[in-house]
């Protein structure tokens, strides 16, 4: 009874390492969303700097929207898959992650109405802690780091009262650096698993 259920457990654990295996090669261990969020943060900061902060909210929001066809664009021009296999069950709870933000963004946008830097420091703890779960998702354990310092960000520019360029700048530092270690992780271990065959 004992071994069966041990070798039960084993399975169920191989099989969940499967899938984040099966996440990390289509999706190059989720860099590439990271550095496409992190490119609309770049372009809403300069719009809040440029233009003004009520602007740089809708150009974020809206921005937003481009993520995910923007990660796509990248993972084809760089060679990423961009998709994982219909089987994977960890597929489900990246979309329910997505969901989950989604019905967050109206409360950053009633922060905006009260003050427009509000709105990107409450997107930084709504994203971080979104990033939290791409540690299970993928099996990597930077993303605690990324998810913990964009919180930690969005706490501290909240204190410090930052303008809504130097909030949403400091989004995309943050996601831009990160992403960038991300991919280049992903392509050194693509590169080591192509020597190995070789």
């Amino acid at each position: 009874m004992d071994t069966a259920s041990n070798n039960s457990g084993t399975q169920d654990l191989n099989h969940i390492n499967v899938a984040q295996s099966d996440l990390r090669k289509g999706y190059g261990y989720g860099a590439l969303g990271v550095l496409s969020s992190g490119l609309v943060w770049l372009v809403s900061g300069s719009v809040a700097f440029l233009v003004n902060g009520q602007t740089a909210v809708w150009t974020l929001f809206f921005g937003g929207m481009l993520i995910h066809p923007l990660g796509l664009l990248l993972a084809r021009l760089t060679g990423v898959p961009g998709k994982h296999s219909n089987q994977n069950a960890l597929g489900k709870l990246a979309m329910e992650g997505t969901f989950f933000m989604l019905m967050c963004i109206p409360l950053a946008l009633l922060l905006s109405l009260q003050e427009h830097a509000w709105f990107f420091q409450g997107m930084l703890l709504i994203i971080g802690g979104r990033y939290l779960t791409f540690t299970t998702l993928y099996g990597i354990k930077i993303y605690w780091i990324l998810g913990g310092l964009l919180g930690a960000t969005a706490f501290g520019l909240f204190f410090l009262n930052a303008s809504p360029g130097l909030s949403a700048l400091s989004g995309a530092v943050v996601e831009l650096a990160f992403g960038a270690f991300l991919f280049t992780s992903y392509k050194k271990s693509k590169a080591q698993k192509q020597k190995a065959r070789s």
